[in-house]
Protein backbone atom coordinates (compact mmCIF):
# COMPACT_ATOMS: atom_id res chain seq x y z
CA UNK A 1 0.00 0.00 0.00
CA UNK A 2 1.02 3.23 -1.08
CA UNK A 3 1.74 6.09 1.75
CA UNK A 4 -2.09 8.73 1.66
CA UNK A 5 0.49 11.48 3.05
CA UNK A 6 1.52 13.97 0.85
CA UNK A 7 4.96 14.84 0.85
CA UNK A 8 4.40 18.36 1.55
CA UNK A 9 4.47 20.77 4.78
CA UNK A 10 1.28 22.27 5.69
CA UNK A 11 1.40 24.18 8.74
CA UNK A 12 4.05 24.88 11.43
CA UNK A 13 2.55 25.14 14.68
CA UNK A 14 4.99 27.54 17.04
CA UNK A 15 3.31 27.41 20.67
CA UNK A 16 3.61 30.84 22.44
CA UNK A 17 2.63 32.21 25.87
CA UNK A 18 1.24 35.70 24.78
CA UNK A 19 -0.41 35.59 21.31
CA UNK A 20 -1.06 39.17 21.12
CA UNK A 21 2.45 39.89 21.49
CA UNK A 22 3.59 36.84 19.30
CA UNK A 23 1.34 38.48 16.48
CA UNK A 24 2.94 41.69 16.59
CA UNK A 25 6.39 40.09 16.69
CA UNK A 26 6.13 37.77 13.61
CA UNK A 27 4.18 40.22 11.61
CA UNK A 28 6.69 43.53 12.36
CA UNK A 29 9.04 41.24 11.45
CA UNK A 30 7.66 39.87 8.21
CA UNK A 31 6.46 43.25 7.25
CA UNK A 32 2.77 42.56 7.48
CA UNK A 33 0.03 44.50 8.77
CA UNK A 34 -1.95 43.33 11.63
CA UNK A 35 -5.20 44.08 14.16
CA UNK A 36 -4.55 42.90 17.16
CA UNK A 37 -8.08 43.43 18.39
CA UNK A 38 -8.97 40.94 15.62
CA UNK A 39 -6.77 38.32 17.36
CA UNK A 40 -8.73 35.65 19.32
CA UNK A 41 -7.16 32.56 21.04
CA UNK A 42 -6.13 29.86 20.60
CA UNK A 43 -4.65 30.65 17.24
CA UNK A 44 -3.56 33.20 14.94
CA UNK A 45 -2.69 32.14 11.41
CA UNK A 46 0.18 34.18 9.92
CA UNK A 47 0.30 34.71 6.29
CA UNK A 48 2.77 33.38 4.36
CA UNK A 49 3.46 32.56 0.88
CA UNK A 50 3.18 29.31 -1.42
CA UNK A 51 1.73 26.02 0.62
CA UNK A 52 3.27 25.99 3.88
CA UNK A 53 1.27 28.05 6.85
CA UNK A 54 2.21 29.38 9.85
CA UNK A 55 0.32 29.47 13.00
CA UNK A 56 0.91 30.99 16.32
CA UNK A 57 -0.93 28.54 18.87
CA UNK A 58 -1.84 30.08 22.49
CA UNK A 59 -3.89 27.41 23.40
CA UNK A 60 -7.51 27.43 24.55
CA UNK A 61 -8.28 30.46 27.28
CA UNK A 62 -7.59 29.90 30.98
CA UNK A 63 -5.17 26.80 30.08
CA UNK A 64 -1.78 27.71 30.73
CA UNK A 65 0.79 25.98 28.12
CA UNK A 66 4.21 24.59 29.25
CA UNK A 67 6.45 26.86 26.60
CA UNK A 68 9.69 24.76 26.30
CA UNK A 69 12.23 26.44 23.63
CA UNK A 70 14.26 24.45 21.47
CA UNK A 71 18.07 25.26 21.22
CA UNK A 72 17.91 25.13 17.46
CA UNK A 73 16.31 26.97 14.78
CA UNK A 74 12.60 25.25 14.46
CA UNK A 75 12.02 26.52 10.85
CA UNK A 76 13.57 29.43 8.62
CA UNK A 77 12.48 32.48 6.91
CA UNK A 78 14.04 32.97 3.33
CA UNK A 79 16.18 36.14 2.45
CA UNK A 80 17.24 37.20 -0.97
CA UNK A 81 19.35 39.68 1.22
CA UNK A 82 21.43 38.28 4.01
CA UNK A 83 23.25 41.34 5.17
CA UNK A 84 20.13 43.37 4.74
CA UNK A 85 17.94 41.41 6.78
CA UNK A 86 20.55 41.10 9.56
CA UNK A 87 20.67 44.93 9.30
CA UNK A 88 16.69 45.29 9.60
CA UNK A 89 16.74 42.94 12.47
CA UNK A 90 19.25 44.53 14.43
CA UNK A 91 17.72 48.01 13.85
CA UNK A 92 14.19 46.89 14.32
CA UNK A 93 15.65 45.74 17.58
CA UNK A 94 14.72 41.85 17.38
CA UNK A 95 17.07 39.40 19.90
CA UNK A 96 19.96 38.31 17.19
CA UNK A 97 20.97 34.85 18.97
CA UNK A 98 23.43 34.11 16.38
CA UNK A 99 25.82 36.80 14.01
CA UNK A 100 25.73 35.74 10.18
CA UNK A 101 27.45 32.41 9.48
CA UNK A 102 28.14 32.10 5.21
CA UNK A 103 28.66 28.73 3.77
CA UNK A 104 29.60 28.05 -0.14
CA UNK A 105 26.01 27.77 -0.89
CA UNK A 106 24.16 29.44 1.73
CA UNK A 107 24.09 32.48 4.53
CA UNK A 108 21.68 32.66 7.85
CA UNK A 109 21.86 34.10 10.98
CA UNK A 110 19.07 33.39 13.86
CA UNK A 111 16.64 35.34 16.00
CA UNK A 112 14.46 34.50 19.19
CA UNK A 113 11.31 35.04 19.34
CA UNK A 114 9.32 36.27 22.67
CA UNK A 115 9.07 32.58 23.64
CA UNK A 116 12.67 31.83 22.71
CA UNK A 117 12.00 29.77 19.86
CA UNK A 118 15.27 29.99 17.75
CA UNK A 119 14.37 31.03 13.85
CA UNK A 120 16.87 30.96 11.37
CA UNK A 121 16.95 33.76 8.41
CA UNK A 122 18.54 32.40 5.84
CA UNK A 123 19.48 32.67 2.02
CA UNK A 124 20.12 29.49 -0.23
Amino acid sequence: MSSPIMNKMNTIFVHVSDLERSVKWYAELLGQEYDLTAVERPVYNIKIADHTGLTLDAGPEGITKRQSSSTYPIFNFHTDNIEESYAYVKESGYDVESEITRLDDFSFFTICDPDRNIIMICTG
